[in-house]
Parts: C-alpha cells; sequence; structure tokens
C-alpha cells in the first residue's frame, strides 16, 4: 500500500488554487459571456478560472500520487527566491501609479531578470527595455489602449 503525503505544499497549494479558480468561475458567471460586440466580461475570467481548476486538479492528483519525500523540509534558498520574486510583483504593482505601467514593468523584467535568473546587468536591462518597448507599442501604438502613465508621462 502506497503511504499518502499529506504535508506536501504541492498539495495544499493545488487546493487553493483550486478554491480560487471555483470561486473565479462562481464570478464570471454573473457576468455577461459574450456580447453583441464580441466576448464579454465574463469570458476571460471563466476560461482562466476553467484552466486554473484543471491544472490544480491536476497538481493535486500528481502531489497524491507521488512517494512521500523522505528528505527534510522547505529548501530555504528556492522558497527564498520565489518571496523574493513574489515581493517583486507587490512593488511593481505598488509603483504603477507613481512609475506608470512601461516603467514598473521594466523594473519588474529587469530585476527577475537579473537577480532571478541572475544574468549579466547589461542583458537585463536590455531584456527590460526590449519587453516595456513591445508593450508600449503593441497596446497604446497598434491597439490604441492607454496604459497606466505615471508621473514621466508613460
Amino acid at each position: 500500500m502506497v503511504e499518502k503525503n499529506y504535508k506536501t505544499g504541492d498539495l495544499w497549494s493545488g487546493l487553493a488554487l483550486a478554491a480560487l479558480g471555483t470561486y473565479i468561475i462562481v464570478a464570471a458567471c454573473q457576468w455577461d459571456y459574450l456580447t453583441p460586440d464580441g466576448p464579454g466580461a465574463g469570458f476571460f475570467p471563466l476560461w482562466y478560472g476553467i484552466a486554473m481548476v484543471a491544472l490544480s486538479g491536476a497538481l493535486v492528483v500528481a502531489s497524491t500520487l507521488r512517494k512521500p519525500d523522505s528528505g527534510g523540509g522547505i529548501e530555504r534558498e528556492k522558497a527564498g527566491r520565489a518571496l523574493a520574486t513574489w515581493l517583486a510583483i507587490v512593488a511593481s504593482v505598488a509603483l504603477l501609479k507613481p512609475l506608470g505601467f512601461v516603467v514598473g514593468f521594466a523594473l519588474l523584467t529587469f530585476f527577475i531578470v537579473a537577480v532571478m535568473y541572475r544574468r549579466p546587468l547589461r542583458i537585463a536591462a536590455a531584456v527590460a527595455v526590449a519587453f516595456a518597448a513591445g508593450f508600449y507599442l503593441l497596446f497604446p501604438l497598434a491597439l490604441g489602449l492607454d496604459l497606466p502613465a505615471g508621473l514621466l508621462g508613460f
């Protein structure tokens, strides 16, 4: 008989994500799925919630089928890197209003490439500028959609 390991992070995070996905589906069902002009406000959240529930279900199943780890607990370095990335995303959201989307996204991209992937600063800067320019070219220029602008005007 296979011993189940109910102490894994994959199991509990999968269950939490399934609950969040279910909430997203329920909320999205209250919005218009399709309108005469095309997809409504509930179209993307509904499919996002469905994908979230399906993938989190796969994570739960995989974690229950996996043999329990005999090793010891959390790998502190990996957990610290994950926490640093999460904090960087939170900081970029907080900087969205004063700096604008383009600058905030460029800073987030720079941090992830330079710190998380440990690439040289010039490569991180090039990737950050290229991605920010890509978002600027796609949304405001090509699609005519405004991104949140900061004190610098973009």
